[in-house]
């Protein structure tokens, strides 16, 4: 039998689906099978406190020895990387969290930007249909949560960056939350330009 221990990392509870309990449906369920595990959630994206880089890291153990024993490696880890970080950003997270009417609210504003996301990928999606553009772009529908992988080559991501001035890395890999009504048309247009005249 293979010790392993699963490793869950909760990037964007909300966005993928618009329902923070759905996301977190794999991460509960592993805990009711009696998995020990270590699951990381960060609360920069579904909380906009991208500098701030808030998060936590849960260790699930199934006895207090163990737990405590993790618990004196981690301050190990710790200790040396940041000491004592910033705390400005885990007091925001906290306060919304523990307050009914707010942590409600911030619930409808998650849901609210997952499905614009998801409203922009469609508009993306159907837009690249319309200019008939070469290719299958069904992923970007099938694709969840705030990046999509284009299936853009470098050569065609680094055309999209210099020509076109859409920035996405060079695997093509593009922020979907950074596509709106305004420049989707653009985006899908930039794209087409791509595919067609830079061969994959």
């Amino acid at each position: 039998m293979r010790r392993t221990i699963p490793f869950f990392d909760s990037a964007y509870q909300g966005f993928a689906s618009g329902d923070l309990e759905q996301d977190a449906w794999s991460i509960r369920y592993f805990v009711e099978q009696g998995f020990e595990m270590i699951a990381s959630q960060s609360f920069a994206k579904n909380f906009g406190l991208y500098n701030d880089r808030v998060g936590t890291v849960s260790i699930v153990s199934n006895n207090a020895a163990n737990a405590k024993a993790v618990l004196s490696q981690l301050k190990l880890v710790i200790r040396p990387n940041y000491s004592n970080p910033p705390a400005h950003g885990a007091r925001i997270v906290g306060i919304i969290l523990s307050d009914p009417a707010l942590y409600a609210e911030w619930k409808v504003e998650l849901k609210g930007m997952s499905q614009r996301i998801q409203d922009m990928r469609k508009v993306l999606f159907d837009e690249l249909k319309r200019l008939g553009t070469p290719g299958d772009w069904t992923h970007i529908m099938t694709q969840i949560g705030m990046f999509s992988f284009t299936g853009l080559t470098a050569k065609q991501c680094e055309s999209m960056i210099t020509k076109h001035h859409i920035y996405l890395l060079s695997n093509g890999r593009i922020s979907m939350a950074g596509i709106n009504s305004k420049n989707v048309k653009y985006v899908a247009a930039a794209i087409h330009d791509v595919v067609v005249n830079i061969k994959a």
